[in-house]
């Protein structure tokens, strides 16, 4: 009779740890949900400020047309994807864009000194600091949710529940890793 107060304590025990692991998989992976949650937010914010730029730009820079329709381009793309990986690699090459074509206005002293291009500079820089955080936090959640997944005996409630690790907000071009050189003619 005690051997089997000993199964029943074990068999519960197992059980009730069962619970926690798959309680705790669950609120990770929503944790992870509302970060990324948090990121397309601030990829909105950052599409609706893409307009106004472009057309606060467009009259004093006539000859980066180019620039424009790659990011009229990217943003409808962006809006349209969605998954994960895809969106995370078509919002790195709208940074890259919108970088390019503040880089260019710099060139134009009236269109600098405007103040709806400041304003919409500033609200974009903001908005970056914002992206960048958010991408932080959703990392760290899927950092997380990962080790989570992958550890063991957690791991076997998770292969049991079919909890697949998510993939990492992350750089996709090698390019973008450079540091820019700041250097400047004399």
């Amino acid at each position: 009779m005690g051997w089997l107060i000993v199964v029943l304590v074990i068999i519960a025990v197992a059980a009730l740890w069962a619970v926690l692991a798959y309680n705790g998989l669950v609120r990770r992976k929503n944790m992870v949900a509302e970060a990324w949650g948090g990121i397309d937010a601030q990829l909105k914010r950052r599409a609706d400020l893409i307009p106004n730029l472009v057309e606060a730009v467009k009259g004093y820079v006539a000859h980066e047309r180019n620039t424009f329709d790659e990011l009229a381009q990217l943003r409808a793309a962006a809006q349209a994807q969605p998954g994960m990986a895809a969106r995370a690699q078509t919002e790195t090459a709208i940074a890259a864009a919108l970088m390019h074509l503040v880089g260019v206005a710099e060139a134009y002293p009236e269109l600098k000194a405007s103040e709806n291009f400041r304003q919409l500079q500033s609200e974009l820089a903001d908005t970056e600091d914002q992206i960048q955080l958010a991408r932080r936090y959703y990392n760290g959640t899927v950092r997380n949710y990962n080790i989570m997944i992958g550890q063991f005996p957690s791991n076997l409630i998770a292969n049991l529940g079919k909890f697949a690790p998510a993939p990492f907000f992350q750089i996709e071009n090698d390019s973008d890793r450079q540091v820019p050189d700041a250097t400047f003619a004399a």
